[in-house]
């Protein structure tokens, strides 16, 4: 571990870090917090407002760019998360290469990314991003949209049975495991959480592969035929 110094003139304090130093996130200035957020969203994580900050938004990014890279999921800019963000060879967190899954058309689900691709017969992706699941309810596997347990393979306005609205619903695995657009509350049309949080694990679903709504209309059109589902952690 290198050594991380601060100089001291008067009452400022200078953090001076060096790439590939482990840094604490608490010793982040707000500069840094701001250099991390620009880098952050250049790279496609969306961290959200650049102002030194370091919400949930960022938290999320901050996720997302780890998962990307490789790297342990905490949401923290320290260890060695700041230097790797600001390296030239940090990877996106929008694009991103396809697990080892087959071929054929198909849609990969990575449990361990939080991350789902539509490939089409050709092998190109046409799709690609973020989505809340829950491991715990779902096995590593290959699946198949459809009708299962005798419920409908395809619900273009599902319900959760109560206060939800489940948009898009295409189930590949028994019984009311599916796709579905984040859930939406009935008496307004909201969202139950944003966008932002996709990509992460800091919600969890009760099963279902939850999207944002453009990714859910994708799914939606990418499976009126039966559709290999392969999961991955």
């Amino acid at each position: 571990m290198k050594v991380l110094t601060k100089l001291t003139a008067g009452a400022a304090t200078v953090v001076v870090a060096v790439a590939g130093t482990t840094l604490p996130a608490s010793a982040l200035t707000v500069a840094q917090n701001k250099a991390a957020q620009t880098r952050l969203n250049a790279l496609g994580c969306y961290a959200g407002p650049v102002d030194g900050k370091i919400g949930q938004m960022t938290q999320a990014a901050t996720i997302r760019f780890q998962a990307a890279n490789k790297m342990t999921q905490n949401g923290s800019l320290g260890g060695t998360t700041y230097s790797r963000v600001l390296a030239a060879s940090a990877k996106r967190c929008d694009v991103r290469a396809v697990p080892a899954s087959g071929g054929g058309k198909r849609i990969v689900i990575s449990q361990g990314q939080n991350y789902l691709w539509l490939i089409d017969a050709k092998g190109k992706v046409v799709r690609q991003g973020g989505i809340i699941d829950n491991p715990s309810y779902l096995k590593p596997g290959t699946y198949s949209t459809g009708a299962k347990c005798g419920r409908a393979a395809r619900i273009k306005k599902n319900t959760d049975g109560a206060s939800l609205y489940l948009n898009n619903f295409v189930r590949f695995a028994p019984c009311g495991i599916g796709f579905h657009q984040i859930p939406t509350y009935k008496r307004n049309g909201a969202q139950i959480h944003g966008d932002w949080q996709l990509g992460t694990n800091q919600k969890a679903s009760h099963g279902c592969i939850r999207v944002q709504k453009s990714m859910s209309d994708a799914i939606w059109a990418f499976t009126t035929a039966s559709t290999k589902v392969v999961v991955v952690r």
